[in-house]
């Protein structure tokens, strides 16, 4: 086990060194200065536009323009939220968070273009539903010479979607359902296949009717846990935001300078927690934003960006807060570069756990016997409809390639991925940290696989985005009744 996570650090490393961190914020601040910071500036009628009401029958598409969004954040407010922080401040430390901002901030204006292309792009399949993402608006926006970086979205998109969207939160559930409660984690696979089964034999319409009632319900219980404790520790949130900036430039230990092996993890570490907490760039949101009711691809994008805003900048921050603020984690251990090298040793030192353990040990700090089990069943949740959500993904990019007669085997192989990982904690393997750690870099690897060609995609298509945005707000703040922009089917 120890050799496969030094070989997945180094293939993560890879993947998010210094080229495609410059390629996800590069693409960001330069959607958001191509389209004159409306991605900031129009957050407000954004979500006005979320809750207006419209007649969705008007519109082709499968799902409403709400479902669409809680779908995309079916996927994305999930383990990321809970335990990648966690892994993310134990790895990179504090500053992570910081870099986790910065990647947000700038996704804004990136998922707006991907929700911008995904309508405008998308096309009906052979069974007469709307489909699209970055496979189709390569194809159909880049021409048949391009079809072979849309193969390539599709192929890391099967492979990411089985690893990031079903073995790493299959596994989360599993294993806090086994830490928190000791149940079995044979018993788990299975109820969690047959729950899983049920909800995507449904196909996008059951899976958006799903996500639409879970995700509110369950990230206000989640929201409403965590301000209480870090209300309860309101005197150490300054402080708090002190190792987030401090650490964000190499300047975690008190009284050194700036060390740019520090800084560099941590923005390592935040960049692609950022990224696979949001899914900015990755290019997996705009797959559910292409089925959405709504024939303006620029309103659309509009409601696809405030996913990461609450994904990220509000969800991700308050449980950062949460560990920061309550001292479960050792100083040492938050200024510690080398955190992988302590778990491969086979001990985990005092306060540098790492995933559900640490954030549940921080919400039980102050919710003393009750915190541990919001956590727990919170994490299990947000963890199930990601599943669900990403069975619609990985369903997507199958069917690109090996066409929509493919669905149904996706489907059973989706559901056996999701029983073997949470039964593989039934094995008792001494190693428990260190597999967590192993789960998230190879989690973390192809998330970055598969943003690489979304990210070039948008590049090549940004005159088309600018382009649809200064049509649609030519009047300030249009109306529905505004001058209707082809979607392009």
């Amino acid at each position: 086990m120890e050799t496969f996570a030094v070989l997945m650090e180094k293939l993560n490393n890879f993947v998010w060194g210094p080229p495609m961190m410059i390629l996800l914020l590069g693409v960001g601040l330069f959607l958001t200065v191509g389209l004159r910071f409306i991605s900031l500036t129009k957050i407000g009628y954004g979500f006005n536009q979320l809750f207006k009401k419209r007649d969705d029958n008007a519109s082709q598409g499968e799902v409403s323009p709400f479902a669409a969004l809680m779908t995309a954040l079916s996927s994305t407010v999930g383990t990321g939220n809970i335990a990648g922080v966690a892994a993310a401040i134990a790895i990179g430390g504090p500053g992570a968070v910081f870099w986790m901002w910065v990647t947000a901030i700038l996704g804004t204006a990136t998922k707006f273009g991907e929700g911008v292309l995904a309508v405008r792009f998308r096309e009906v399949d052979s069974n007469g539903n709307r489909v699209g993402g970055p496979m189709y608006y390569i194809k159909n926006g880049l021409g048949p010479k391009w079809l072979w970086l849309a193969g390539a979205f599709a192929f890391f998109g099967i492979i990411g979607s089985l690893s990031t969207g079903n073995a790493v939160q299959a596994n989360s559930i599993a294993d806090a359902l086994k830490s928190a409660y000791n149940f079995d984690p044979r018993i788990v696979a299975i109820v969690l296949s047959l729950l899983v089964a049920t909800v995507i034999i449904g196909g996008i319409k059951r899976i958006g009717a799903v996500a639409s009632k879970l995700v509110p319900f369950m990230a206000i219980i989640y929201i409403l846990a965590a301000l209480f404790v870090i209300a309860a520790n309101i005197g150490e949130v300054p402080a708090a935001f002190s190792l987030i900036f401090k650490g964000a430039f190499g300047m975690q230990g008190a009284g050194t300078g700036i060390t740019i092996g520090l800084m560099m993890l941590a923005m390592q570490k935040g960049v692609a927690r950022g990224l696979f907490s949001n899914e900015a760039g990755q290019g997996s949101a705009p797959i559910a934003h292409a089925a959405a009711q709504n024939d303006n691809p620029v309103n659309q994008g509009i409601i696809a960006m405030l996913g990461t805003i609450i994904d990220t900048l509000i969800i991700c921050t308050i449980t950062a807060l949460v560990i920061l603020t309550s001292g479960v984690m050792s100083n040492d251990c938050l200024a510690n570069p080398a955190i992988l090298e302590l778990l491969e040793s086979g001990t985990t030192p005092q306060g540098c756990e790492i995933g559900v353990p640490l954030t549940a040990a921080a919400f039980d700090s102050i919710l003393v016997g009750f915190g541990e089990h919001i956590v727990t069943f919170c994490l299990c949740i947000f963890a199930f409809t990601t599943i669900i959500g990403w069975s619609y993904y990985g369903e997507r990019c199958t069917a690109f390639i090996f066409k929509e007669k493919s669905i149904p085997i996706f489907r059973v192989f989706w559901v056996l991925a999701v029983f073997l990982s949470s039964f593989a904690l039934s094995f008792e393997t001494g190693e428990d940290n260190l597999v967590v750690a192993t789960f998230w870099l190879i989690a973390d690897s192809l998330t970055g696989l598969m943003a690489a060609p979304n990210l070039i995609a948008i590049i090549l298509l940004s005159p088309v985005i600018f382009k649809l945005a200064k049509e649609y707000f030519q009047n300030n703040d249009p109306s529905e009744d505004s001058p209707e922009i082809s979607s392009g089917k």
